[in-house]
């Protein structure tokens, strides 16, 4: 998928059908939060933290965002969504001088550091054409003052009747658009110079819950991500210093992960100052999904005075690198996935406590080997439900995730062919050659496991829709039992359920 994400049709390339399933996927993270600029409710793929700088701003002290990006990349993460979102902010307004009326225009990304700035001219255009100019506009770096935008837009009109309206035109603008009062004459050119804002942007408030879920209807908040085609890690940074994210927002996140396979990363709340608050915590907040992963303590930078700080931000890192090197059915307890040196945490847990958040569903944030923090546990949230016992393991829960959403995206072929028994064999060939090798490279606990596909179980005389249902079997070598899906796969998408009677994996070869 591109890095720029369309905001009008989104187009989701489908695998070439009978092509191998990738076993080592690149993990992919998205961040929800608050920052000086960039586009709102918009996905934005970044690769480092100077990209995220450019596009959003610098480190904010009203935000967490930006710290938990840098985070991110300081602790091995590659590839990272992050949505804007906001509260009541407003962009900066230009006034471009039009005989005593006004082009006004504000700018599309609210915020008080976005800097734009606007030139009139009359190159080009013959003198009979008095109600025609061309429109400059540029995106100035407000800390060093270089132009990071420009757009051109050659021979507009002021006049509502034309087809060349400056404000219909504008449309397609990235940096502004027209406001009422539209211009009663043509904008006057400016001379060896542009002309700044007249009214700068604002921030807005602190985010509440609501910014930061959204509307699905509007593609707003999390809900921004409905036109990314996969992203394997949710976060929402603490909305501000001293601020918790709200259990409403977290909730409504949990649901979402669920609805797209991934797991959500949630901060210990700023009260919870021993081990048995952050248990009894957990459990009056009714946190309880194997899609949520919790820790506890947070971390306090070495040497330094400064407030204990959340660490969602590297956790969600340590997992992406974990996968690229390890792969997901390894707990995060492994050699180079310490926490960065400066990071310690801000509270000392003993073996019994240690213990006690891990029957709460926590994992602990302590002292590893060469002085460098780690996190032990390897648990999920998904405690206290025996119907998804075996997802409280956090190897487990992500390796059913990771093949899951490999087989729907590389299989979905399948359901736009003619369904019959040949069909069925081309998709668990494909099946099975992804599982040797995911047990070539030790996710399974033995080299026993189960792959049938049925190709017309969806074709019933009162439905149309053509599926495909894929039964897989296999024992994840984090488990103490196998485990049994099934892939319900049909053009709306892919459902996934447990299997009850499922074939016996003591009957495999």
């Amino acid at each position: 998928m591109s890095e720029a994400v369309d905001r009008g049709i989104t187009v989701t390339e489908i695998a070439a059908m009978d092509q191998p399933i990738d076993v080592s996927p690149e993990t992919t993270a998205a961040f929800v939060g608050r920052a000086l600029r960039g586009p709102l409710d918009t996905p934005v793929l970044v690769k480092s933290f100077g990209e995220f700088r450019r596009r959003f701003g610098d480190v904010w002290t009203r935000s967490s965002l930006g710290p938990s990006v840098r985070q991110f990349f300081d602790h091995g993460g590659m590839h990272l969504y992050v949505v804007r979102v906001a509260n009541d902010a407003r962009g900066a307004m230009l006034c471009v001088p039009a005989s005593g009326s006004a082009l006004v225009l504000r700018a599309v990304e609210p915020g008080s550091t976005e800097f734009i700035r606007a030139a009139v001219d009359y190159d080009g255009i013959e003198e009979r054409h008095d109600e025609l100019f061309n429109l400059t506009l540029q995106r100035v770096n407000p800390g060093t003052g270089l132009v990071e935008d420009q757009e051109l837009f050659r021979k507009v009109s002021y006049r509502e009747d034309s087809d060349q309206f400056v404000g219909d035109v504008l449309t397609s603008s990235t940096l502004t658009r027209v406001e009422h009062p539209y211009p009663t004459h043509r904008p006057e050119a400016t001379v060896d110079s542009y002309i700044d804002h007249a009214q700068a942007g604002t921030d807005g408030s602190e985010l509440s819950d609501y910014d930061l879920i959204g509307s699905r209807r509007e593609r707003s908040g999390l809900f921004a991500l409905e036109v990314v085609e996969h992203f394997d890690m949710l976060y929402l940074p603490p909305p501000g210093k001293g601020i918790d994210t709200g259990p409403a927002a977290i909730l409504a996140a949990e649901l979402y992960c669920r609805e797209r396979g991934a797991m959500l990363i949630v901060d210990p709340r700023a009260e919870w100052q021993t081990p048995a608050e952050a248990a009894r915590g957990v459990r009056d907040l009714g946190y309880a999904s194997s899609n949520m992963l919790g820790y506890f303590p947070r971390v306090r930078e070495r040497r330094s005075e400064d407030i204990a700080r959340p660490a969602g931000g590297a956790l969600a890192a340590l997992l992406c690198k974990l996968d690229r090197t390890c792969g997901p059915w390894h707990d995060l307890n492994q050699l180079g996935m310490g926490l960065h040196r400066r990071f310690v945490a801000d509270i000392e847990v003993d073996d019994d406590e240690a213990r006690l958040l891990n029957r709460a569903g926590l994992n602990v944030v302590a002292d590893g080997p060469a002085g460098r923090a780690r996190v032990f546990g390897s648990v999920t949230m998904g405690r206290g439900s025996e119907a998804h016992r075996r997802f409280t393991e956090l190897p487990v829960r992500r390796l059913c995730l990771q093949i899951v959403k490999s087989i729907s995206r590389a299989a979905r072929w399948a359901v736009f062919e003619h369904a019959d028994k040949n069909l069925a064999r081309r998709v668990r060939a494909q099946v099975l050659t992804y599982f040797y090798y995911l047990n070539e490279m030790g996710a399974f606990a033995d080299d026993r496991f189960v792959v049938e596909c049925d190709a017309g179980v969806s074709n019933r005389l009162d439905c149309d829709e053509h599926g495909v249902t894929i039964l897989l079997v296999f024992h994840p070598a984090a488990c103490d039992e196998p485990i049994s899906l099934t892939l319900h796969l049909t053009p709306a998408g892919c459902r996934v359920g447990s299997t009850a009677f499922a074939p016996s994996i003591e009957h495999c070869a």
